[in-house]
């Protein structure tokens, strides 16, 4: 399949969704796309939500009752499937209307929000699935382009200050408050957008999982636009 993310090791490309989900991740392989190009109106779909807080979860019931266009109830269809292939498939899909996300500025020199390369972690074997409608789109990068942060000499020796416990308890207080799943770019590394409409599975660190996990995050949202975002 002939695409922009063809010639990236890091990312298998796949044309349908049982595809997306049965293909196993391998080698520098940790993101797989189901990759479309979408027909129908997501503005205005959008544009009909009401942003009760920053994020705001949009149920089915909710779009269904929209008044929309022929284009808008193309986008109302799409959604509404992609919703029922993941349920179906056993996952617990969330379509969020969402301003910005919380965050963290507790430290200067370390942040565990999710505008920072991240990795998520479960303690089961699953993955995170997702896909951007509307609005600025979330970015992976190769594990060879980044570093975790707590291997970072200066930021590790800080972490220790803030510590202030027995070694034997450190690597245990880095992981329960998520130090840990953050990475800091190399210099010259080369984030990967996942662009519009695509559906998106991300390898997650657990106990079964046979390659590195995913390092992705969530964009700075563009000046007065709002995203919507499939999310499980």
């Amino acid at each position: 399949m002939s695409n922009i993310f063809s010639d990236n090791s890091q990312i298998g490309v796949v044309p349908t969704f049982s595809d997306l989900v049965h293909n196993n991740f391998r080698g520098e392989m940790n993101a797989l796309c189901w990759y479309r190009n979408l027909d129908g109106d997501f503005n205005e779909i959008v544009a009909q939500l009401s942003l009760k807080e920053n994020i705001t979860e949009v149920d089915p019931e909710d779009l269904i009752a929209l008044q929309l266009s022929p284009k808008g109830n193309i986008a109302r269809e799409i959604i509404l499937n992609d919703l029922q292939l993941l349920t179906d498939f056993g996952a617990s899909p969330s379509l969020n209307l969402l301003k910005c996300y919380e965050r963290d500025d507790e430290f200067d020199f370390i942040s565990t929000d999710v505008y920072s390369f991240h990795v998520d972690r479960s303690p089961i074997a699953t993955d995170t699935f997702l896909c951007t409608y509307h609005g600025a789109v979330s970015d992976i990068i190769a594990n060879t382009q980044a570093e975790q942060k707590i291997l970072i000499p200066e930021i590790r020796a800080k972490l220790k200050e803030l510590h202030d416990g027995p070694e034997e308890e450190f690597e245990d207080f880095l992981k329960e408050n998520y130090f840990d799943l953050h990475y800091q770019v190399h210099a010259d590394a080369k984030p990967v957008n996942l662009g519009l409409g695509h559906l998106w599975r991300l390898a997650v660190d657990h106990p079964k999982q046979q390659v590195l996990p995913c390092i992705h995050r969530a964009p700075e949202e563009n000046e007065g636009e709002y995203r919507l975002l499939l999310i499980c």
